[in-house]
C-alpha cells in the first residue's frame, strides 16, 4: 500500500517539477523519479536562456538542476518522523557543458540505515552526498557536493 502511494507521489512530483517556473526557465527536465524515491534522473538542455557569456552551461543552472533531489529522496524514504533539510552545498566545475547535461541521483538502504543509526538518540546527522553532472558523451562537467541536516522531529525525540 505504502509503495503504491509513494509511486503515485513520485509521478505527481515529477509532473509538477517539470512545470515549476525556475526549472522551466532554466530548461531543466526531470526525466525519471523511481517509485521508491531512490533514483532520480534530471536533464538540462543548452539554450539562450541558460547559456553564459562564453556559450556554455551557466553555472547557476548547473547547480539549480541538482538542488532539491537528495533532500526529497531522503525525506520520502525516512518518512514523517524526520526533519530533512539541505544544509550546505558546493559545486566543482570540471569541464564546460556545451550541450545537454544529465545528473543521476541514487540513494540506498545503507545510507538510510546510517542516518537512522546516527539520529536514533535524537542527535542531528549531516550526511555528505555528491552527484556528478555529465554531458551526453559521459564527460564529467561538474560535481555537486551536498550536506543534509537530518534529525528526528521533537515529538519523536520526546517519546523516545
Amino acid at each position: 500500500m505504502r509503495q503504491a502511494k509513494l509511486a503515485r507521489k513520485a509521478r505527481l512530483l515529477r509532473w509538477a517539477m517539470n512545470f515549476y517556473p525556475p526549472y522551466l526557465g532554466a530548461g531543466v527536465r526531470i526525466q525519471h523519479i523511481a517509485g521508491d524515491f531512490r533514483e532520480v534522473r534530471v536533464k538540462m538542455g543548452l539554450g539562450w536562456y541558460n547559456r553564459n557569456y562564453v556559450g556554455t552551461q551557466f553555472g547557476g543552472s548547473l547547480y539549480s538542476m541538482t538542488d532539491p533531489f537528495f533532500m526529497l529522496m531522503v525525506m520520502e524514504n525516512l518518512g514523517s518522523d524526520y526533519i530533512v533539510w539541505d544544509k550546505a552545498a558546493s559545486i566543482d566545475f570540471i569541464a564546460p557543458g556545451k550541450g545537454p547535461v544529465y545528473a543521476d541521483f541514487r540513494i540506498d538502504e545503507a545510507l538510510l540505515d546510517e542516518i537512522r543509526q546516527h539520529t536514533a538518540d535524537g542527535d542531528k546527522y549531516l550526511p555528505q552526498l555528491h552527484v556528478d553532472v555529465h554531458d551526453g558523451d559521459g564527460t564529467l562537467v561538474a560535481r555537486v557536493h551536498k550536506t543534509l541536516y537530518v534529525r528526528l522531529k521533537p515529538r519523536v525525540r520526546q517519546a523516545a
